[in-house]
């Protein structure tokens, strides 16, 4: 039964908290952030929320479990609300990305203090969910700024690009989800994706240990 999913059975349900912590915080920081810059679309479809059943696309939720890719309901988020679109909508969407990471560090940083103040009596389970915490945050944190539509890292460029590029820009949009499908399921994913998870993120992993390891020895 394993085979059909991207995760052991046992990872399953580190994986389904870690989603649904992740996946809520991040479309809540869109939409906060967007109705902080005066943008109350989100909040008036009830999406300025915690509750993760707002935020959650089913569909979405399974194919990552199946594949190791996946979404959540995108918030929606009206830039004419905003006194200033261009940067507000950067903020905006660098809120989501930026949210993952975070969690990733606190995650990090409990898992770091067990370990290094010698708690080894610390249960298992806690252990295994606070490195699944890291892990699917720093992936969903590097993957949101790729420059693909509808990921937020197009988005960014989406609105620091002049206008006469964003017009042609805007005639890619429609395909980025099959460019997105073309690069994962062929041999374009040697070099584009997989450096992702044996460069990347492990050096993202380095830095969070290094960063502590100082910290500790600083206060220590």
């Amino acid at each position: 039964m394993e085979r059909f999913f991207a995760f052991s059975l046992e990872e399953l349900p580190f994986v389904i908290i870690t989603l649904l912590v992740a996946f809520t915080v991040h479309e809540f920081s869109h939409a906060f952030v967007a109705y902080k810059f005066g943008d109350p679309t989100a909040k008036n479809q009830g999406r300025l929320t915690l509750n993760p059943v707002h935020h959650l696309d089913p569909f979405g939720a399974l194919f990552i479990l199946l594949t190791g890719f996946g979404w959540a309901r995108p918030v929606p988020v009206n830039r004419k609300f905003f006194k200033k679109p261009r940067l507000a909508g950067v903020l905006v969407s660098l809120a989501g990305p930026l949210s993952n990471l975070v969690i990733a560090v606190i995650s990090y940083a409990i898992m770091f203090l067990f370990i290094s103040s010698g708690m080894n009596n610390a249960p298992m389970f806690l252990i295994d969910l606070l490195n699944m915490m890291v892990w699917l945050n720093v992936v969903l944190f590097v993957f949101n700024l790729l420059p693909l539509p509808p990921l937020d890292g197009y988005r960014i460029i989406e609105d620091l690009a002049p206008v006469h590029i964003r017009v042609k820009m805007s005639q890619w949009e429609q395909y980025g989800v099959l460019i997105f499908l073309i690069i994962v399921i062929t041999p374009l994913y040697r070099v584009t994706i997989q450096p992702i998870f044996s460069i990347v993120i492990p050096a993202i992993l380095k830095g969070f240990n290094s960063m502590f390891i100082q910290l500790f020895t600083l206060f220590s």
